[in-house]
């Protein structure tokens, strides 16, 4: 598989699953609050307008990436702002474990779900990884 085709697999991805998340929120926010395993009741008390408010950015986001996966050559700005909300997502989370708001558990319960979709499209929107992948 080329860098180029790992690329685009990973915009689906993050796109497909993104919108499930934010669908979700959406639909049933204190069902999403309790059944995601990654322990959102350590943020506090459930607040159903939030969850339904950051369901509406993960759908737009979700949206954003596969767009981003179908116009590979000129999806930067898009890019960027998807980054932006991944990248600012997970910086509060960093601070928020660090302070000792959340538990040091959410090191690795936000692994996958938080941190590795910020470094993963960070890495995607390096001049080199885009040279390396011709876009």
């Amino acid at each position: 598989m080329t860098l180029r085709m790992v690329i685009t697999v990973s915009y689906w991805m993050l796109g497909l699953v993104s919108i499930v998340n934010g669908l979700w929120m959406l639909a049933s926010p204190a069902g999403w609050f309790v059944g995601i395993p990654a322990a959102v009741t350590d943020t506090g008390p459930m607040n159903a307008h939030f969850v339904h408010d950051i369901g509406v950015v993960f759908c737009v986001v979700g949206a954003g990436a596969i767009w981003c996966a179908r116009h590979l050559a000129s999806c930067l700005p898009v890019h960027w702002g998807i980054t932006g909300f991944y990248a600012g997502h997970a910086l509060v989370h960093v601070v928020e474990i660090s302070s000792g708001w959340l538990p040091h558990s959410h090191w690795w319960i936000d692994a996958p779900l938080v941190f590795l979709p910020a470094v993963l499209l960070i890495v995607i929107g390096l001049p080199a990884t885009r040279r390396a992948a011709s876009i």
